[in-house]
């Protein structure tokens, strides 16, 4: 969904880097997937299409964190009502 982030943190030698995906439009996810001592990261468009991708050696990676933008429960949503009159009344 537009907006979900994905912060990876990397150690880099004497310091450590932050880099970031964000699904930059409607419609697009950010999935992450650890394969074969390797962290990837894809923007990915609702038909599964990959947009771009960032990988990097699981060995070198101290943090990953999923930041999902916040999403309204259709639970929550409040209901339209019926507000016909009563022909009887």
């Amino acid at each position: 969904m537009k907006g979900d982030r994905v912060e990876i943190v990397v150690d880099a030698g004497d310091t450590t880097r932050t880099y970031e995906v964000v699904a930059s439009r409607a419609g697009r996810r950010v999935e992450t997937a650890v394969r074969r001592g390797v962290v990837e990261v894809s923007e990915v468009t609702r038909n599964g299409s990959v947009v771009r991708t960032a990988r990097f050696m699981a060995t070198r990676v101290l943090a990953l964190v999923e930041q999902p933008v916040p999403r309204e429960d259709s639970s929550e949503r409040p209901r339209r009502e019926d507000r016909r009159e009563d022909p009887h009344s």
